[in-house]
């Protein structure tokens, strides 16, 4: 099938579907580490709480790091 379809056309739909898995995962990750820890993070974060900014970030960064390579990947 993907022979059919633009490159162009594949890579922004391969894109597109990664955007949105990227988005997906990074709010299922924080709930899940919300459930693990023992305080409210967004109720942390309201405070100010740099730490628990900088623990979301690492969050963030890492899921997007870790499904930009698999997305990147499989385009091969």
């Amino acid at each position: 099938m993907s022979d059919s379809l633009d490159p162009i056309l594949l890579n922004f739909i391969y894109a597109v579907f990664g955007g949105l898995l990227t988005i997906f995962f990074m709010w299922f990750g924080c709930k899940v580490f919300s459930h693990i820890v023992s305080f409210s993070i967004p109720e942390e974060l309201r405070k100010g709480n740099l730490a628990v900014g900088v623990m979301v970030m690492g969050i963030f960064i890492g899921i997007g790091t870790a499904l930009g390579l698999v997305i990147g990947l499989g385009l091969n």
